[in-house]
């Protein structure tokens, strides 16, 4: 499976996270990969909310979000996130703006939990940089 979300702004968010650390290509890749298969499971999640309620329309109540952020407020960019949203669901549903945008706010949440144990692991490991094992082994760790 290709990744839809670019690395660029996952980098942004493992470089937040890490203070002086450097930030390996590959980590801004696995943590994208991740991103992207966390999010393509809560919108299967939220496609039985939605057909629960009658809707073919994903909405960010779907998604658990009461208020949605300002789409200037993210790193992560939203058309990326509407692709992820679809990657799983059936073509009949439609993914409201205001979903993209709770999706993507989760999305960059989520990065953020894992980026910050990841730095934490490249310290434990007396590293300079955060790599992608270092993301694979929260992942093994926590989930």
């Amino acid at each position: 499976m290709s990744v839809e979300l670019p690395f660029a702004p996952v980098d942004a968010i493992i470089r937040q996270n890490a203070g002086d650390l450097r930030v390996s290509a590959g980590a801004a890749e696995e943590l994208a990969r991740r991103i992207q298969d966390h999010g393509a499971e809560l919108a299967i999640d939220a496609a039985e909310r939605a057909t629960a309620d009658g809707r073919k329309t994903l909405m960010a109540e779907d998604f658990g979000v009461q208020q949605v952020v300002d789409r200037d407020d993210l790193y992560l960019p939203v058309a990326p996130i509407d692709r992820i949203a679809r990657l799983q669901i059936d073509d009949r549903y439609r993914v409201a703006m205001d979903a993209r945008i709770a999706l993507a706010d989760i999305l960059e949440d989520y990065a953020n939990n894992v980026a910050s144990a990841a730095v934490k692991l490249a310290h434990h490991a007396d590293r300079r940089t955060v790599q992608a094992e270092d993301i694979e082994t929260y992942f093994s760790l926590f989930e």
